[in-house]
């Protein structure tokens, strides 16, 4: 069976780097990956979407729409633009962070309010967190990708330590404590809202 990931959010907040490390805590685990990303105005505050497939034999990146396992928002509107993504029983794992797009900014158009009320209407599954501030508490606020991987970890079928290894293998030596602790802080949050 192959598993998808789908990642998304806005240019800047860390999501390739996040994907990498879930490819590479599902290679540490011992299954074949495949992924994509599709960033074209990413470093301009675009859209950001990164899609991972795990399984024994993968055969392609795209992620099938509604077969996803687990989509991960750091944006709370993005998640909305790829929520098709989404099995119907999967888990959205959704930062609150709000990053106002160029067209709302300018007056072209308004950026919506969601919460976590509103979301809940599109997502049986739903972890709503501040991945922001839980970051920022923790002393970097670059960590909050890795929180966000933690949260939606509960739902994957790797072993945590293939996630640290998978950290160790991705980022920068000095950030490895601060992004391992992140992730058990995001899969700690994650098993108290859902359990």
């Amino acid at each position: 069976m192959t598993i998808s990931v789908v990642l998304v959010g806005v240019g800047g907040q860390g999501i390739l780097l996040a994907s990498e490390i879930v490819a590479q805590a599902a290679v540490v685990t011992g299954f074949d990956v495949k992924t994509n990303e599709v960033h074209g105005m990413a470093q301009r505050g675009g859209s950001v979407i990164a899609q991972i497939r795990y399984g024994e034999k993968v055969f392609s990146p795209l992620v099938p729409k509604r077969t996803a396992k687990v989509l991960g928002s750091l944006e709370r509107i993005e998640c909305l633009r790829y929520s098709d993504y989404l099995a119907a029983d999967g888990l959205a794992v959704v930062s609150n962070q709000k990053i106002i797009p160029v067209t709302a900014s300018t007056g072209g158009a308004p950026y919506p309010e969601i919460d976590e009320q509103f979301l809940s209407q599109y997502f049986s599954k739903l972890v709503y967190l501040d991945a922001i501030s839980v970051a920022s508490a923790m002393g970097n606020t670059k960590a909050a990708n890795t929180i966000l991987l933690g949260a939606m970890s509960i739902s994957l079928d790797l072993p945590e330590t293939s996630w640290f290894e998978a950290i160790r293998r991705s980022v920068k030596k000095q950030f490895i404590d601060i992004n391992i602790a992140a992730f058990q802080k995001g899969r700690e949050i994650a098993n108290n809202r859902i359990n």
